[in-house]
């Protein structure tokens, strides 16, 4: 499903389910050791399995792995020459890699197709966004709507911080989602230059399938 969000030139490797050689490098073991708190076993499995479809995402590049540890506010560090991003969920986990002279960035999300927990838009969403929302469930309650929207903007993040190295709030980005499988986003904040382009958007695509929904966003150089 996230393959066919994307163009290409973006080698992506899914996982729905936690195979058993998937592993970690010792720097990322290190790394999800350092959280502070215990890692849970369903968390570390899905940490690992989404580094195992990194893996094989950059060999289809030929592209040697290297460990891909949290770096500034968290984002994965990858290997020159390549933007990437990772997700993982409740029944998917997925990697997203493309060579940085065909994308600038690149981001995905997935996440269960089920609405958000009550009052999670309110903290997420602006107020015309919600209305949007209403919109949409009003004519179509059959489809997570709440969610998608949630899922974007956590695409938007990945696709923007690469970018800035900056971290960008949820209202800082005005997102229309789109019944046609695409939404928008319009940034609400300086965005950056790519080239000698400035960015003050993002266009991006969304899916639903068998209980998941994923989101991505891809930015030409």
């Amino acid at each position: 499903m996230i393959g066919d969000l994307l163009p290409d030139v973006v080698a992506v490797e899914v996982a729905y389910d936690d195979p058993p050689e998937a592993r970690l490098e010792p720097a990322e073991a290190a790394a999800i050791s350092r959280v502070g708190a215990p890692v849970v076993d369903k968390r570390r499995r899905e940490y690992t399995t989404a580094r195992h479809c990194a893996r094989l995402a950059l060999a289809s590049l030929g592209v040697p792995y290297r460990p891909i540890v949290p770096g500034h506010l968290g984002a994965p560090s990858w290997p020159d020459g390549v933007v990437g991003s990772l997700t993982h969920c409740d029944g998917l986990r997925a990697a997203a890699v493309a060579r940085s002279s065909d994308l600038a960035s690149v981001g995905i999300d997935a996440e269960p197709a089920l609405p958000l927990p009550d009052d999670v838009i309110d903290v997420i969403a602006l107020p015309d966004e919600r209305q949007r929302i209403a919109g949409l469930l009003a004519a179509r309650p059959d489809i997570p709507w709440d969610r998608i929207l949630f899922s974007a903007k956590e695409s938007v993040y990945k696709a923007w911080f690469p970018l800035t190295h900056q971290f960008l709030e949820f209202s800082q980005a005005n997102l229309t989602v789109s019944p046609d499988g695409t939404f928008t986003a319009r940034l609400l904040v300086p965005g950056p230059l790519v080239g000698t382009r400035r960015i003050d958007g993002f266009d991006g695509r969304w899916a639903v399938h068998d209980g998941v929904l994923a989101t991505a966003i891809a930015v030409t150089p």
